[in-house]
């Protein structure tokens, strides 16, 4: 883990998510914590993840999602080397590849 963003402050926010307990509860706590903006490109680059995943191209990618080339070499990079929080997240939701 990144210890640039162990925080007293991130701990709080995370155990705030943990709290949550339906899908509603998350999109209410998410319009009030995030601009609208901010939430679109959360939720592109996991639609990003998910893409890269299933090994579409980068054009793919930026024709569906919008996002740019830059994005999506982040996100890339993020799955080959980051913390393994993608991958996580896929088994738990059954998308396997």
């Amino acid at each position: 883990m990144n210890n640039k963003i162990k925080t007293e402050a991130v701990d709080h926010l995370i155990d705030a998510f943990l709290c949550l307990e339906t899908k509603e509860e998350c999109y209410n706590f998410l319009e009030d914590l995030c601009t609208v903006n901010e939430l679109l490109s959360l939720s592109q680059r996991f639609e990003v993840a998910t893409m890269l995943r299933e090994h579409k191209t980068y054009m793919e990618i930026a024709e569906k999602t919008g996002a740019s080339t830059a994005t999506i070499s982040r996100v890339n990079r993020s799955l080959n080397y980051g913390s393994d929080g993608y991958e996580l997240i896929f088994k738990r939701l059954g998308k396997t590849p």
